[in-house]
């Protein structure tokens, strides 16, 4: 059909587009099982807790996962840990 419309198209990419439509990646499907969890222990800890206890807590509960893709899901889900300290003023006159 692509020919007959003088379309270019390479026939790897078409079936590796097919493929895609299909079938959920294996990463789409993590993400999946694993946006309702991160979104549980925010709820549950006050809404406190950053990447790097998002990742510890998930390990602890027997979910092995890297931490950028904590950050990821959390940077996709709107999650952002309490930012503790002192705030500063810019150095610099305005």
């Amino acid at each position: 059909m692509l020919t007959e419309h003088d379309c270019k198209i390479a026939p790897s990419t078409y079936y590796a587009r097919r493929k895609r439509l299909q079938a959920p990646s294996a990463r789409t499907v993590r993400d999946a099982e694993l946006k309702p969890l991160i979104q549980q222990i925010f709820d549950v800890n006050y809404r406190v807790y950053g990447d790097r206890k998002f990742w510890r807590e998930l390990h602890r509960q027997g979910h092995v996962v890297a931490r950028c893709t904590v950050e990821r899901l959390m940077r996709e889900l709107g999650v952002t840990g309490a930012v503790r300290g002192k705030k500063t003023a810019p150095r610099w006159p305005t």
